[in-house]
Formats: C-alpha cells, sequence, structure tokens
C-alpha cells in the first residue's frame, strides 16, 4: 500500500497524458480513503460477534445493519433492499476466513497515508525511511516499524482526521485541474 502512494509522483510513465494521469492518482486515493469506513464496518462486527457469543441469525443481522450504517451512513439508500444490506457483511470472506485480519489493511493504509503526505513534503527521505522500516521485517513492533518509516502509529481520531485531511486537500487539487 505503501508503495502504490510512493509511486504515484511517477505514474506520468504510465499515464502521459495529464488528464489520464489526474485521473488515476484521484481513483487511487478515493480508494484509499474509501476502504477506511468498510474495514471500520468490518472489524466492529466481528468485534460484536465474538463479545456476543449466544446472538441469533435475526440478532446478528440487525447488529450487522446497525454497524453497516454507523459507518457507511445513508449515502445508499438500501429500502426495499434491508434483507441483502442484513446479510451483505457476507461479502467480505476474511470475516470466514481470517478473523480479525482485516482491520490491519486499515492499519497499513492509515500507514501508507502517512508516508504518502510525508513524501508529498520530502519524498528522497521518506523513500530512504520507508526502505529502512521494510528492512526491520518482523523484528521490531509496529510502533517501532512505523516510527523508522517516520510515520507515527497512532490509530486515533485526530491522527486519522489529519491523514483524511491530506487526502482530501490533494483530491481537492486533482479535482480542480479539470
Amino acid at each position: 500500500m505503501g508503495m502504490e502512494l510512493l509511486s504515484m509522483r511517477h505514474w506520468d510513465l504510465a499515464y502521459p497524458d495529464p488528464k489520464d494521469l489526474q485521473r488515476a492518482q484521484r481513483d487511487q486515493l478515493e480508494r484509499v480513503i474509501g476502504v477506511l469506513p468498510w474495514v471500520a464496518t468490518v472489524d466492529a462486527f466481528q468485534h460484536w460477534v465474538y463479545t456476543h457469543p449466544d446472538h441469533d441469525r435475526v440478532q446478528r443481522a440487525e447488529a450487522w445493519t446497525r454497524i453497516h450504517e454507523r459507518f457507511s451512513g445513508r449515502v445508499v439508500d438500501w429500502t426495499g433492499l434491508e434483507e441483502e444490506r442484513a446479510s451483505f457483511w457476507h461479502k467480505q470472506l476474511h470475516i470466514f476466513e481470517v478473523p480479525f485480519y482485516y482491520i490491519e489493511y486499515g492499519i497499513a493504509q492509515l500507514g501508507a497515508i502517512g508516508l504518502w503526505a510525508q513524501a508529498e513534503r520530502e519524498p528522497d527521505a521518506a523513500v530512504e525511511r520507508y526502505a529502512k522500516a521494510l528492512s526491520l521485517g518482523y523484528t521490531r513492533t509496529l510502533p517501532e516499524i512505523y516510527a523508522a518509516a517516520g510515520v507515527r502509529f497512532d490509530l486515533g481520531k485526530p491522527a486519522v482526521t489529519d491523514l483524511a485531511g491530506a487526502v482530501a486537500q490533494e483530491l481537492r487539487r486533482l479535482r480542480g485541474m479539470n
């Protein structure tokens, strides 16, 4: 995820047309930020499932619907599709195959955004720190690896808000180029 964002400054090699480049970069950033509510939804649902071991099918559907609405708001009108929404969690195989792993995508994505934000200011230094962090492999804790990359390991609301703000600012810039 980090490499995807770090490489964006060189996408002109694959997208020589400036409009295509702009669209590709915009699409990438929208996907990066757009996945976070889904990750939060899946993680919150799994937490509910495992902390309510005696739940039944109806309670599970109600919990999913409530959690899904919490993180997705009212962007989509599910009127007439309530049953489909209540089982929408089935599409996420991680819930069945590797419970509680999906949150790692959110953690990695937030780290990648932090890396990208720093590369916007200091591209060469950011790449050097990223390579240093990768060289640590699993010899250090996740916060130590993030620190080596020059990224704060902070999943709190203020930190996530700052990262989302950086992406939003870049999206505004890209949209303004039209």
